[in-house]
């Protein structure tokens, strides 16, 4: 609450003119004047200037050992002069020195050059408190419906060139840096820049840059200019050029004139060339059934566009499959490479049919996943894998090399991981030696990285509703590749979840809002990561653990939640691993799952956060805001009709406090 009193304290210090957004913000602990962690912060900071001007425009260093260590970075935006790159630079840090006499961490954002530094090194950290906007409080003198649709476009064209590393000619457009413009009206322009600082992955700051639009509407919608300022990403907009950021910048025509509404129908009865005139009532008569079948007639035309965006993986995805860049492979060559689906080359077989080994004419080790000719509800997700795995490239998912479809048979071939999958060693006695805790740490962020590619780095937005265990394939080396995307999802640009009443998955890997409504979105692949957490560090299924000495019985996440609770969470870890494993790691990671498992999917961390947790042992983790809950299930007949590769006819959901049971009926 102090930090927050105090950032804002300081935000209300901004000049609200706006001509420069500069504030210093100071947070975090405190040191002692004229220690010596003041004087390398001293020291770093006057000679800041002069390196950031001859380094091209960024400078990061560090003085000093454990406690009195310091960090810094300084930075322009490209095509500052140098002689003005080190006025600001210099003026920010002795802004910082002014301003925060004596707190740990500090930064300053003026338009064109930024200063940070701290006691703990941030270089690619994802910090994203504390922050806040700047804004000009006169409104708006345009229309807003207009200024919406011209705004949200040059944000998103902005975030785009500034998260790009090939931009077009009519943007001055650099890595982790943009400025843009676009044409309100014939006499008026909106001027956007945005930036980050080199330190943090393209991922991060592209996060971050969205992230914070996001909050700059929240706050100012309306304004008539403004900024929003954080750790390590930037964003300002103005109607007029700022901070020098657009003299090579192209500028568009204006847009075509809006007008909002049409003109007011009349009902005044009208005269005909005779001198007679039409009652109203006639008037109504032909105006009303018009007005009815235009409504009709767009009503019609949206459903018929909104059926065929959906249609792209399920109607369309014979016609698609044959225009992907993967290979077409013949039945007979198939047939070749598996000996004729021998029963010795079957590694398994799943809900939609068998996969197979084989070896290629040209020696090339696949795996064969063969449809089986008496599913029902193969073909959809046979031609859903087929689509989505074609376009998919990262190490952490397994490879589909090519493809099969003559007649009846409908084949997928990928890359052959030797391994099998992570279940294989994870539930079985023999086998769980080999995963010690080394082994294990990689792959729960192997499969994080997997899943951050899926969400967020591809091409795509794709949900994956079915991670497990079983769906985790291991290669040579152990690392993980993510499997079975017959169940994915591809989600629009600016989409963020769906709804569904075919509930597809494995129950004990499912999320409750998706489970219980059918409501999924990428927090639901956050929740089964989470679970999949636990069973990595616990070598336990969730959906078959029991706590026999617990009267109520319960999953895998109960017992770690009770565990938490009790202050004993290491209870959990797998006896088979010893004592060689990193206690805090095993702490924050157990930590980092009940995160994921919370009831509220808002309250789940997001990929890039959970990454951020899981790599930094100086990020401080956040506890837990809202009901840990969880589903399980029963093996027997499904009355429902559920879709699920484990049936079950009662789900329970297990609140923290031991008492509330309800019975999850899917919509």
């Amino acid at each position: 609450m102090k930090l927050k009193i105090l950032f804002l304290s300081i935000l209300c210090s901004f000049l609200i003119t706006l001509d420069s957004v500069s504030a210093q913000t100071c947070f975090n602990g405190y040191f002692k004047p004229n220690s010596t962690f003041d004087l390398n912060r001293r020291s770093l900071l006057s000679s800041l200037a002069s390196n950031v001007s001859t380094h091209n425009g960024f400078y990061s260093s560090s003085i000093g050992q454990d406690t009195n260590q310091i960090f810094v970075i300084g930075m322009c935006i490209p095509g500052t002069e140098p002689d003005n790159c080190s006025k600001c630079i210099q003026a920010a840090s002795d802004g910082l020195l002014r301003s925060c006499p004596n707190q740990t961490v500090g930064y300053v954002w003026p338009d064109f050059c930024m200063v940070r530094y701290s006691n703990i090194s941030f270089s690619g950290s994802l910090v994203m408190e504390p922050s806040g906007p700047v804004s000009n409080p006169d409104p708006i003198n345009v229309n807003l419906i207009l200024f919406d649709r011209i705004w949200e476009e040059l944000m998103s064209r902005t975030i785009t060139a500034a998260t790009s590393t090939n931009g077009s000619s009519s943007s001055l457009e650099h890595n982790y840096y943009a400025a843009e413009v676009a044409s309100l009206t014939a006499f008026q322009t909106i001027y956007a820049m945005m930036e980050c600082t080199p330190d943090v992955s393209q991922v991060y700051c592209e996060y971050c840059l969205k992230k914070t639009v996001d909050d700059y509407k929240k706050c100012c919608h309306g304004h008539k200019g403004g900024a929003f300022v954080r750790p390590f990403c930037f964003i300002r907009w103005d109607l007029y050029p700022f901070a020098g950021a657009f003299e090579n910048v192209t500028f568009p025509p204006p847009p075509p004139q809006f007008s909002p509404q049409p003109p007011p129908l009349s009902l005044t009865p009208q005269p005909f060339k005779d001198g007679k005139t039409i009652s109203t009532g006639i008037i109504v008569a032909i105006i009303v059934p018009t007005v009815v079948i235009l409504v009709l007639l767009v009503v019609g035309f949206a459903v018929c566009r909104r059926r065929k965006s959906y249609q792209t993986v399920e109607d369309q995805a014979d016609d698609q499959i044959t225009k992907t860049h993967s290979v077409k492979f013949s039945f007979k060559t198939i047939e070749a490479a598996t000996d004729k689906f021998s029963e010795c080359n079957m590694l398994g077989q799943g809900g939609f049919g068998e996969v197979y080994r084989g070896t290629l004419s040209n020696g090339t080790e696949v795996a064969v996943k063969r449809l089986s000719k008496t599913s029902g509800q193969g073909a959809r997700e046979f031609k859903n894998e087929a689509l989505l795995v074609t376009k998919l490239q990262h190490r952490n998912l397994v490879r589909l090399l090519g493809f099969c479809l003559e007649g009846e048979e409908k084949i997928l071939v990928y890359e052959f991981v030797p391994n099998k999958s992570l279940d294989y060693f994870l539930f079985d006695p023999e086998n769980q030696v080999e995963l010690d805790w080394t082994r294990r740490y990689n792959i729960i962020g192997g499969i994080a990285r997997g899943i951050l590619y899926l969400h967020q780095d591809s091409r795509l937005t794709i949900i994956h509703r079915d991670l497990k265990a079983s769906n985790i394939l291991l290669d040579a080396d152990m690392n993980p590749k993510i499997a079975d995307f017959g169940t994915a999802r591809i989600f629009g640009v600016d989409q963020s979840q769906a709804n569904t009443g075919r509930i597809v998955g494995t129950y004990g890997y499912m999320s409750p809002e998706y489970a219980m409504h059918g409501h999924f979105s990428m927090k639901s692949d956050v929740y089964s990561f989470g679970i999949l957490i636990l069973e990595i560090i616990s070598g336990k299924k969730n959906s078959s653990f029991y706590n026999i000495d617990d009267d109520s019985g319960g999953n895998l996440a109960t017992h770690a939640w009770r565990l938490w609770r009790n202050g004993s969470p290491l209870e959990i870890v797998d006896p088979t691993i010893g004592e060689s494993y990193q206690s805090i790691e095993a702490t924050r990671c157990i930590h980092i799952a009940l995160l994921c498992i919370q009831e509220d999917p808002e309250d789940r961390p997001t990929l890039p956060t959970i990454i951020l947790m899981l790599t930094s042992s100086t990020t401080t983790l956040p506890v837990l805001r809202s009901r840990v809950l969880f589903v399980s299930s029963r093996l027997k007949s499904d009355p429902n009709g559920l879709e699920s590769t484990q049936s079950t006819t009662r789900s329970i959901a297990y609140s923290i406090n031991d008492v509330t049971i309800s019975d999850l009926v899917p919509r």
